[in-house]
């Protein structure tokens, strides 16, 4: 689905992502890992179209989306969150959600100044999106409700519901489960899981290495804006310089598939 080569990004003297090559596979949890600074979020920007690259090529289902704008790439499928869940706080969760819709609508301003037949369908359409979109995150109760009024861990289900409303085929989310307390991590770990049965494809920035071990089906690992290993989680927890760089010598590794008895949990969260 997306597939990135020799991926290079400078800010001046500095390469904050440096020759690297990834792919995230159709309907696949892959997760970007690594210490603070190692260049994951600036990966995303790349792929998301937020930061041109210095070099390298970004394909998004074998499109060359190199260097598009990021509401070109949006258009495209690929929706993202942001490590800062930022909303509209005045309005209500529907109406942000109605936003997001409305790159796939075809009204102009003609059609607002005229109020056409054309807006009154895309207006129904958006907010038929936006509620579908709530029920998928589990939120169709608090769709009245003020933004500025709903928990940390509601904002980061109606983030997900805002990237869903776009109507994606992948979704890039950094560190979704960020200042959530270990319960509702649980169910942040089981709503990206669900979106991944649903088809979608998912990108996953995330610290929390239970959360990690127990969804993604493939890691990438970055370190100084470099990519020093890739892997499932049982191999990346077992592998010396992942070990070294960033999960440190007291994680414990995680069990490969042929070693987990049938119906045996996940990892923990």
């Amino acid at each position: 689905m997306l597939e990135v080569s020799g991926l290079t990004k400078r800010f001046g003297g500095l390469a904050a992502v440096k020759d690297v090559s990834a792919r995230f596979e159709r309907g696949k949890i892959t997760a970007v890992i690594g210490p603070n600074g190692a260049g994951k979020t600036t990966f995303f920007n790349l792929a998301a179209g937020t930061y041109r690259p210095s070099a390298g090529t970004i394909r998004l289902d074998g499109q060359d989306i190199t260097g598009m704008r990021p509401d070109k790439v949006a258009a495209l499928g690929l929706a993202r969150t942001f490590q800062t869940t930022t909303l509209f706080e005045d309005a209500s969760v529907l109406d942000n959600l109605i936003v997001g819709h409305r790159l796939r609508t075809r009204s102009t301003l003609l059609d607002v100044v005229l109020v056409t037949a054309r807006l009154t369908q895309d207006e129904a359409e958006c907010r038929k999106k936006a509620e579908e979109a709530l029920r998928f995150v589990g939120l169709e109760h608090a769709a009245p409700r003020v933004v500025a009024d709903i928990s940390q861990e509601e904002k980061k289900r109606v983030a997900f519901a805002l990237a869903l409303a776009t109507a994606p085929r992948i979704v890039l989310l950094d560190e979704p489960a960020g200042g959530v307390n270990p319960e509702e991590t649980v169910g942040l770990a089981a709503l990206i899981r669900k979106m991944a049965e649903s088809g979608l494809t998912v990108g996953l920035i995330e610290h929390k290495m239970g959360m990690v071990m127990g969804l993604a089906d493939h890691i990438v690992v970055l370190d100084h804006g470099e990519k020093i290993a890739e892997g499932n989680p049982a191999d990346i927890s077992r592998n010396e310089a992942v070990i070294e760089a960033y999960l440190g010598a007291d994680h414990p590794p995680t069990p490969s598939a042929d070693q987990v008895p049938a119906g045996a949990p996940h990892a923990p969260v």
